[in-house]
């Protein structure tokens, strides 16, 4: 009993206590709207990929826009716990939780308490990180990744030591094989270490000058084997790609970005501008100060020059687009932390997390209703309550078409890509019960059963099966569901 009473003495003592439970609210925030399972298109990707191979996923997913590393290690929690989605989802809200105590672990470590206790704050707490923790997409492990591969550059410039440039190496190649958004990040960050050693290269040893062309050229000789592939999607991106960028809205995206989640724009455009502000203030306070305020500048310049380095190649094919933007997301939750930190005004401080808190308590709230509103489950549980096994089902839109290709594996489905887009090894992903036709009559010819429509709100697909006027309509039923507002006209046909 005095041994619990002295364990109980020293975990209230613990000057960690406050992060530790600022920690638990974060993931306890997290976990509140995750256990569901809905999916989404590009959450569908995911789902139907992994049920492949790990050599699969890699012919497969070359064929996708964005590198492999995440599909595999999805993969591995798909042998571990079977095509289960709320597992998926659950592995996704991991890594906002790792990112979050990587402001006990290491930012308070390297940077003090309050900076540390800050950007574990912001890792739980700004509206974006709850909307991406949530999704079966490689956005939550490619903060993370790139969020280590700076600390341990941090590290590295520090210390000079093998053991941070060899972590440094392996988070670098880490966010290279996760997302494009991250490569032009390590690129970046990479290029300037280069630069940064030839330059200070009295300061280090030679030992560790020789490892560290060894990790740079072995970052190198391990990325390779993606560089093709790379080309390749670059290639077919730059024939045609479905982002559009429509100005000032990009703007107004890419300012208010992390603190939007599901609310309307206006008031987290303001925030987010007087809060740019305001840091633009205290930097160049501390600049006249002449305070080294280096290690809150550089990641902040890597993450804007990203943003420019992505706005200058999407003059050419349009790659820039806000969500994106969450894969480099700790390096700006790092800037905003670090400089904040160095405000002496609590009440300053008070009233901004004040507003991220309420801001991130409403997102809460529409994140939960449209995740367990009872509408997302009624188009699937409809298809497999009349669904017999000869029946073939037909969409040309591959949005709720995907969802029903990663849910529903019972029957023949055919993708119409009346487009004529060249994605038919991209969407292997959903084989076997999904193939890719050109035509309606290539899709129904062998059809034995009924034909299952999933059309979209305008009918389009229905519409011009109708014009042939060789189908008897049995029964059409509309639902539209609350998560990603997707509407699906479910068609019986027959012959």
């Amino acid at each position: 009993m005095e041994k619990i009473k002295n364990l109980t003495k020293n975990i209230i003592k613990n000057e960690n206590l406050p992060h530790i439970l600022l920690i638990l609210i974060g993931a306890i925030l997290l976990f509140i709207p995750a256990f569901h399972s809905n999916i989404w298109f590009d959450e569908s990707y995911s789902v139907g990929i992994v049920n492949h191979s790990f050599g699969e996923i890699w012919t497969i997913g070359s064929y996708d826009v964005h590198p492999i590393l995440y599909y595999w290690m999805l993969k591995i929690i798909n042998v571990i716990f079977g095509a289960n989605i709320i597992a998926y989802r659950i592995f996704s809200v991991l890594g906002i939780i790792v990112l979050g105590i990587l402001g006990l672990t290491h930012i308070k470590k390297d940077f003090g308490k309050k900076t540390g206790l800050l950007f574990t704050f912001f890792s739980f707490f700004l509206p974006v990180m709850l909307n991406y923790a949530l999704e079966i997409r490689m956005y939550s492990w490619t903060i993370v990744f790139v969020t280590l591969m700076a600390i341990y550059l941090n590290r590295f410039i520090k210390q000079k030591d093998f053991k941070n440039l060899l972590l440094f190496g392996i988070f670098s190649l880490a966010s290279c094989y996760m997302h494009y958004y991250a490569l032009i990040t390590a690129g970046i960050i990479n290029l300037g270490l280069i630069i940064y050693v030839i330059r200070k290269k009295d300061k280090f040893e030679k030992n560790i000058i020789k490892k560290f062309i060894v990790v740079e050229a072995m970052q190198v000789i391990l990325y390779l084997p993606w560089i093709a592939v790379f080309i390749g999607q670059a290639l077919r991106v730059g024939k045609g790609f479905w982002i559009t960028i429509e100005f000032p809205q990009i703007l107004i995206d890419i300012i208010n970005f992390q603190f939007k989640g599901n609310l309307s724009q206006t008031i987290p455009t303001i925030f987010a501008s007087l809060l740019y502000i305001y840091f633009l203030y205290i930097i160049i306070k501390n600049i006249k100060k002449k305070e080294n305020i280096k290690e809150g500048i550089v990641p902040l310049a890597i993450y804007v020059i990203v943003i420019i380095i992505v706005a200058l190649v999407s003059r050419i094919s349009p790659i820039l687009y806000a969500r994106y933007l969450f894969t480099i997301t700790g390096l700006l939750i790092f800037a905003i932390s670090y400089f904040l930190a160095k405000e002496n005004n609590k009440f300053i401080i008070g009233i901004i997390c004040g507003a991220v808190i309420i801001m991130s308590l409403m997102n809460l709230i529409s994140v939960k209703e449209e995740n367990y509103d009872k509408s997302n489950a009624e188009p699937v549980n409809y298809l497999k309550e009349n669904l017999q096994p000869d029946d073939v089902i037909l969409y040309s839109n591959i949005n709720n078409g995907g969802v029903i290709a990663a849910l529903i594996n019972t029957n023949k489905q055919y993708f119409l890509n009346l487009e004529n887009w060249s994605i038919e090894e991209a969407y292997k992903a959903y084989s076997p019960q999904m193939e890719v036709a050109g035509t309606i009559e290539e899709a129904i010819k062998n059809a034995k059963g009924r034909i299952f429509l999933i059309d979209t709100g305008d009918l389009s697909l229905y519409n011009k099966m109708k014009e042939s006027g060789n189908y008897k309509e049995i029964s059409i039923e509309k639902f539209e569901t609350k998560y990603k507002g997707y509407t699906y006209n479910i068609i019986i046909l027959e012959k």
